[in-house]
């Protein structure tokens, strides 16, 4: 192995971080998919909301894995960490199992079963967020306004209120339009917060290294 590439690797393994493009793609990914399965639901909710149920997973898995990089970076315990993932992740899977098994399902319709998958969605990320990854707090928020533009998908306040306030004219009639928006404001909000908590985790390592 060549010198740079020994230097690189010991580099990497000092801080504890991966390349930021690489911590950033997993995130990227889950707001583009947002955008395209909201996309999809504007077209035709009923033919949706399996794929929301798919997606839950997936988000579950993206979430475990980047707090897992997380755990390492702040050095905390990565067994507890992952027990409680699974308390997390477990129960929002259980609860959307007890409303298709428990008869709740059929009580409702194909726009509001898919409003309380992605309000469900939204729970999991929202907790995954406050006990180890930060940055998946705008996701969260993101959900909840996809969420409740499904939902209520006729005069919207939430959605005429926010393309008001970023200047699309007429939002009620271009929900995709203010979606996209919100995405790109929630991944660049995200971006701050992953550069932030890279200073930070910088800032320390050279501490330690100053005091050996």
């Amino acid at each position: 192995m060549s010198a740079a590439a020994t230097d690189n690797a010991k580099s990497h393994n000092d801080n504890g971080m991966s390349p930021l493009p690489m911590s950033l793609l997993p995130l990227l990914i889950l707001f583009v998919a947002t955008i395209v399965l909201f996309w999809l639901s504007q077209k035709d909710v009923g033919a949706t909301f399996k794929y929301w149920e798919i997606f839950l997973p997936v988000v579950a898995v993206v979430s475990l894995i980047s707090g897992w990089s997380q755990s390492y970076v702040s050095g905390s315990n990565r067994v507890w960490y992952l027990l409680r993932q699974i308390v997390n992740w477990g129960a929002i899977i259980g609860l959307l199992y007890i409303l298709n098994t428990q008869g709740y399902r059929e009580l409702m319709s194909d726009q509001q079963y898919t409003g309380v998958v992605l309000y469900l969605l939204a729970l999991g990320t929202l907790l995954a967020a406050v006990q180890m990854d930060i940055k998946l707090i705008f996701f969260a928020v993101f959900l909840v306004f996809c969420a409740y533009v499904i939902a209520v998908p006729a005069n919207n306040p939430t959605l005429i209120g926010v393309g008001n306030f970023i200047g699309i004219a007429e939002p009620q009639t271009k929900p995709l339009l203010v979606a996209s928006a919100m995405a790109v404001a929630g991944f660049v909000a995200s971006l701050f917060v992953v550069l932030m908590m890279r200073g930070a985790v910088i800032a320390k390592n050279a501490s330690k290294k100053r005091r050996k």
